[in-house]
């Protein structure tokens, strides 16, 4: 399937995959919190101590999702798809880390580049939603993961969400929390220039909701908040 070069893959670049375990962990205060939990809504919804394989959208950078699924089931395996290269590297020298290269198959492309007839027991969707610019390519891939799932079948989405320019007291706790870790007043500028200019998250957690209806999902249960970022656990409708 071809797709623009205006895709957002664009933006995680060579330099961008070599900071994204340092500076993810800054922007969402709770980072590893947020997977664990995943994992763990996963293992609640599925039953623990089965066969699974998860489809693992946008798992470039840190793996982390797979690294702390695959530490709670052991039985699990994971298809893991994101469209930037250098990402997807970066991945696969956490998994090789990890000794979870043999338990996971790595795709370069999108969703839509998997055979439709797939069939997966579980999905995950973290950090992603919010670097997809206007709300239709937000529902394409909430469809294409859906039509890939089983019959009932969990989803984790995970992400951001507001328009960051509504929300300036949490915009400006993002900035102090980049202060805390240092960074000096210059950079916090720049940090959130970047921010407010790189990014299209659904502007409400209804609007979130609103986009697992439309894709085909049921009720979602919200499980992990932080500043902007909210994770919740949907399943494919009946």
């Amino acid at each position: 399937m071809s797709h623009p070069s205006t895709s957002p893959a664009g933006k995680f670049d060579t330099s961008r995959a070599h900071e994204y375990a340092r500076q993810s962990r800054i922007a969402l205060a709770g980072y590893d919190a947020c997977h664990d939990l995943s994992a763990c809504m996963l293992a609640a919804s599925l039953g623990t101590d089965r066969t699974a394989t998860v489809l693992v959208v946008g798992a470039g950078g840190t793996a982390q999702e797979i690294i702390a699924m695959a530490a709670l089931e052991p039985q699990w395996r994971f298809i893991a798809v994101d469209p930037s290269e250098p990402m997807l590297d970066a991945a696969m020298q956490q998994l090789q880390a990890h000794d979870l290269l043999d338990r996971t198959q790595i795709h370069l492309g999108h969703v839509e580049d998997l055979p439709a007839d797939a069939s997966f027991d579980a999905a995950t969707l973290i950090g992603v939603l919010h670097h997809l610019n206007g709300d239709q390519p937000k529902r394409d891939i909430l469809r294409a993961i859906q039509t890939r799932l089983k019959p009932s079948a969990p989803l984790i989405v995970a992400g951001n969400h507001y328009a960051y320019a509504s929300q300036p007291l949490l915009l400006q706790a993002w900035a102090q929390r980049w202060r805390q870790q240092g960074a000096s007043a210059d950079e916090v500028q720049a940090k959130l220039g970047k921010i407010l200019q790189g990014a299209d998250p659904p502007h409400s957690e209804a609007a979130v909701r609103a986009l697992l209806s439309e894709a085909g999902f049921g009720a979602a249960t919200r499980f992990f908040s932080s500043l902007f970022w909210g994770a919740w656990l949907a399943s494919k409708a009946s």
